[in-house]
């Protein structure tokens, strides 16, 4: 091994990540900078979904689903990886028991607690992450929760019950649960800026449910393209943006309008949408095609394409900065 070849290793190895992308396919979570290049990644467990970074920027949660695809059938697996964002190893496993094919998470940054849906069987989780164990489970109401979202007190968790298509809010102190209905096969969910309201990708539906939490109603919705699955609002607060699974695109919509407006075109069927940490681009990957698609906000155009390694099938990317 040539000497200069040791020293870019070497390089690489110190090169702290800008981007954390969960490699759903390979089961591990990549590190890349932010201009693509790939440094390195960590095995977690089989199929991971979805990851959870914590307010110090130290850890990612990631929850190891066990199966591919949520259509699937299968016992699925029972953890929650914990990975060190600095030394980018896997630092720790939180068992979850008798609860099953964990899939969305969320964290309270005042006790550090997460939450964590799962679908074997259909619940959601309470976890301390410190300790290492589950202390509640929640009854969701509704059959395949999908996502879940804290409310800005972390009293109440949202969760999207994608073959019930509704939407639960589960009080986490009392244990009680009440439901409405947003659509078919319900996925992503984001709060708005002043966070009163939230909006719901319905992907069967091919469409948007906007949500008063205060009454806890639809009072609104949104058409779209093809299969919305995931969603974020823009930094300015007046539009949406949305991954669209089957029409291969990602989509805008005005909310003064409550109307797409544009689809910008990828090639690929997308299956995550979050936002880079300045909001100024949008980070929606194609499983099948081992790409991350960068879009740019202000320009409402992809600005670059991010590589993974071949049979990685990247899902949701967390910028590290």
């Amino acid at each position: 091994m040539s000497l200069p070849f040791l020293i870019f290793l070497v390089a690489l190895s110190v090169q702290q990540p800008d981007l954390a992308v969960v490699q759903k396919v390979a089961g591990t979570v990549g590190f890349y900078t932010a201009d693509g290049k790939f440094l390195t990644a960590v095995k977690v467990g089989d199929h991971p979904h979805e990851t959870v970074l914590s307010p110090d920027k130290r850890l990612l949660y990631v929850t190891d689903n066990g199966i591919l695809w949520m259509t699937y059938k299968g016992e699925g697996g029972n953890t929650i990886s914990i990975v060190d964002v600095k030394s980018r190893k896997k630092v720790g496993v939180i068992d979850l028991g008798s609860s099953r094919r964990p899939h969305g998470i969320d964290l309270d940054p005042k006790t550090g607690r997460l939450v964590a849906t799962t679908e074997n069987p259909s619940g959601l989780v309470l976890v301390d992450p410190v300790a290492r164990k589950v202390l509640r489970r929640y009854d969701v109401k509704g059959e395949a929760p999908h996502m879940v979202r804290l409310s800005p007190d972390a009293r109440t968790a949202y969760v999207s019950n994608t073959n019930s298509g509704t939407l639960a809010a589960v009080n986490l102190e009392t244990g009680e649960t009440k439901t409405i209905p947003t659509g078919a096969r319900p996925q992503g969910t984001a709060f708005s800026r002043d966070q009163k309201t939230m909006y719901v990708t319905n992907s069967e539906a091919n469409t948007i449910s906007i949500v008063d939490l205060d009454k806890f109603q639809v009072t609104g919705t949104i058409q779209t393209g093809k299969w919305p699955c995931r969603l974020a609002v823009t930094p300015d607060g007046k539009s949406l943006v949305y991954a669209l699974q089957t029409s291969e695109a990602v989509g805008f919509a005005d909310l003064a309008s409550k109307k797409e407006v544009k689809q910008v075109p990828l090639g690929g069927k997308l299956l995550s949408l979050t936002l880079s940490s300045d909001g100024r681009y949008a980070y929606s990957s194609a499983q099948e095609q081992d790409k991350i698609f960068v879009i740019s906000l202000a320009e409402q155009k992809q600005v670059r394409v991010i590589e993974t390694p071949k049979g990685s099938g990247p899902d949701p990317v967390i910028d590290l900065r």
